[in-house]
């Protein structure tokens, strides 16, 4: 039997990514910004995508999408701008992590495992979730230029990305966001 005080000091960690705001979006001051919570859903909704043909695990899938940004409830949401080197924030992020898992008893291993893999970016699944990280910034950069009619505005998440997306389906959905909204950019001009 899991210890119910340290399931509800867990629940309380995860909860706090409901509330906080992806501080990519906060620093480019778009209003009403997507959650950390909100990004790790979408990312694992996105994860029924992979195709029963590919040797990929989709349960691992899943669990690493809704595992991947955990450590943010404790540290933040830390970007390239916020000054911290990748060594240092990746560090932050572990310890944060080992924290956590300390929470889930007999699960917390598992957990850390599975964080920890995704970090090192060590096998397919890996690779997968983080293709599908960087799908999910260009459909919500977009996203946000379509709902506050600013085109092109968001363009540097949009350069950020160009030829990282390794897996083929995941970039060619990619190509078709990035052409959706060249498009739309476009027409907008025009009319102004």
């Amino acid at each position: 039997m899991q210890d119910t005080k340290r399931l509800q000091e867990f629940m309380e960690l995860v909860g706090r990514l409901k509330h906080m705001k992806r501080m990519g979006w906060v620093k480019r001051n778009i209003s009403d910004p997507e959650t950390i919570a909100g990004h790790m859903y979408r990312m694992a909704m996105l994860s029924f995508l992979v195709d029963g043909k590919e040797k990929l695990d989709k349960i691992k899938i899943m669990q690493m999408t809704l595992i991947h940004d955990l450590a943010e409830c404790i540290v933040g949401d830390i970007t390239p701008y916020c000054g911290i080197s990748p060594d240092e924030k990746h560090r932050m992020e572990d310890e944060a992590m080992k924290d956590i898992c300390k929470l889930l008893g007999d699960k917390g291993p598992e957990i850390l495992q599975i964080f920890r893999e995704y970090e090192k970016q060590e096998s397919p699944e890996a690779q997968y979730v983080k293709d599908l990280d960087r799908l999910d910034l260009l459909m919500q950069a977009y996203e946000y230029e379509k709902r506050d009619n600013i085109p092109g505005e968001l363009n540097e998440f949009f350069v950020a990305i160009n030829g990282k997306i390794r897996h083929p389906v995941i970039n060619k959905i990619a190509i078709d966001i990035t052409e959706e909204r060249d498009k739309f950019c476009r027409n907008i001009n025009v009319l102004k």
